[in-house]
């Protein structure tokens, strides 16, 4: 009888190991390319914070979901007034921030509150420009009065910078990041990864992965050795050059190529001689062999655009016909611009891929025209400080991530330095617009104002190639925000 016990006591031992074994991973590491620059979404302007902590760490009142739609998030539900300037939103209760406070409608009037106050460091303090006021009705209900009606509110309020953060820990979110998401900030180990744990006290579906680290690996070179090896199993957004198609035969791995919400421009300074002549931005828009720039920059993947507005969307209007590349016109337009004997200027390149490689056929186009660019390669936070902030630039490269962001445009102190009253206008009578019809034909007036200006170089819309182990299921295949939403992520035989 004991042998018997023995024996059956290693079958049962030998059985919970096979399934073990076999018991699906709740483990990830998922590549990034850019470090962020700290943790905060509602403080920074870097694509990288809200990559990482998007729907992961911080939630909002509203989230914007993998079609770009608006969903209920910390709100799980809210009515509108007739005029449309008074938002109710009713919060769901039971909620907790990671260090075990309790969420309420207090924190929503102050995270609303500080993101708009005049000495607000949000990066798109914009985005809450219309609020009137924010009233606390009782601890699961807010009244948010507009100065007036807003289309898109709902949707700013889904954007990472208007994630809910708690009075006791938001000045010291940007290194220990305190939201009620279904992870909880665990480790930043400073160049190399961030790590994040599943939230056990979440108050909504939990999530399948008990732990996901966030590699950074700025290389693209280092991508495919990290893949091949299976130390990274997903890269989300990842640029691999002439390896895709020895990705793509691989069947451990599934290639997603879709679409972004990232207009790459060469973003130009419009109140900086020689570009404040529309003649020399006109002439740089001619100068232009988007093909080329692609076939650089991102592997020929990509939407040419000619204006700053995303071809995902259902506005949108193929601009790129406006200044066709054509170099003898461009070389023309310079000359009626008095600059025939050609013009220095300026290029800072921020160190994503993109920008380095398209960089450098766009000053070989440019040069063919009379201006001579100096490249000055920078690293992200030089470029949010020289170029973002304090608009110390002539020309740069970047992709603007941030989703349906044309009113950009329309800010004066907006590093572009543009000034136009008829796009202003079209903007104003956007946000005060709710009929979706309406919304859709003012969209497309503001492009074409944005195109006829020539205000940026409209080069095209950013792909998102992602590459991930086959058995894994759930990352977003398009980035209708910036974000690696790791909600419906989980690994599958």
């Amino acid at each position: 009888m004991k042998a018997w016990k023995t024996i059956l006591a290693a079958t049962a031992l030998a059985l919970a190991s096979s399934t073990a074994a076999f018991a699906a991973r709740t483990d990830l590491v998922l590549g990034i390319t850019l470090e962020p620059p700290h943790l905060d979404p509602t403080a920074g302007a870097a694509a990288a914070i809200d990559e990482v902590l998007y729907a992961n760490v911080f939630e909002g009142l509203t989230r914007i979901g993998s079609k770009g739609e608006v969903l209920p998030a910390l709100a799980e539900g809210w009515t509108i007034s007739d005029d449309g300037k008074v938002y109710t939103f009713k919060l769901r209760t039971g909620v907790k921030f990671h260090d075990g406070s309790d969420f309420n409608a207090d924190d929503v009037k102050f995270s609303l509150d500080r993101a708009r106050a005049d000495n607000s460091t949000n990066a798109q303090k914009a985005l809450f420009a219309a609020i009137d006021t924010v009233e606390v009705v009782d601890p699961a209900t807010v009244k948010v009065t507009l100065k007036q009606p807003q289309g898109s509110f709902l949707y700013n309020m889904g954007w990472g910078d208007a994630v809910i953060v708690a009075p006791e820990s938001a000045e010291t979110n940007k290194d220990k990041p305190i939201g009620t998401g279904p992870f909880k900030f665990d480790n930043w180990a400073k160049g190399s990864a961030i790590t994040l744990v599943r939230n056990t006290d979440y108050w909504g579906e939990p999530v399948a992965l008990e732990k996901a680290e966030f590699r950074i690996v700025p290389d693209a070179a280092a991508a495919i050795p990290a893949l091949l090896s299976g130390d990274v199993q997903a890269f989300p957004n990842v640029g691999v050059g002439d390896a895709l198609p020895q990705i793509q035969a691989d069947p451990r791995f599934k290639v997603v190529i879709g679409a972004t919400e990232g207009e790459t421009i060469l973003s130009t300074n419009n109140k900086k001689p020689p570009f404040d002549n529309l003649k020399v931005r006109q002439a740089i828009a001619h100068a232009l062999d988007r093909k080329a720039i692609m076939d650089a920059a991102s592997s020929g993947l990509g939407t040419p655009i000619g204006s700053h507005f995303s071809p995902a969307n259902a506005a949108y209007v193929d601009l790129t016909s406006t200044y066709p590349h054509d170099v003898a016109k461009a070389k023309e337009l310079m000359k009626e611009a008095g600059l025939e004997n050609g013009v220095k200027a300026t290029l800072k390149l921020p160190p994503v891929a993109y920008a380095r490689d398209g960089g450098q056929v766009i000053a070989s186009e440019l040069r063919e025209i009379g201006i001579d660019l100096e490249i000055i390669p920078v690293e992200w936070a030089d470029w949010l400080s020289q170029v973002f902030k304090n608009k110390d630039y002539d020309l740069t490269i970047v992709s603007h991530t941030e989703p349906n962001d044309i009113g950009i445009y329309s800010r004066k102190d907006y590093y572009f330095n543009y000034d136009n009253p008829a796009f202003d206008k079209v903007i104003e009578e956007l946000d005060l617009t709710s009929d979706e019809a309406k919304r859709m034909e003012l969209y497309k007036q503001a492009q074409k104002i944005l195109a006829d200006d020539a205000v940026n170089g409209f080069l095209f819309e950013l792909p998102k190639i992602g590459i991930w182990d086959a058995k894994l299921e759930g990352l977003w295949e398009n980035s209708p925000i910036q974000a690696n939403d790791l909600t419906k992520v989980k690994w599958v035989d």
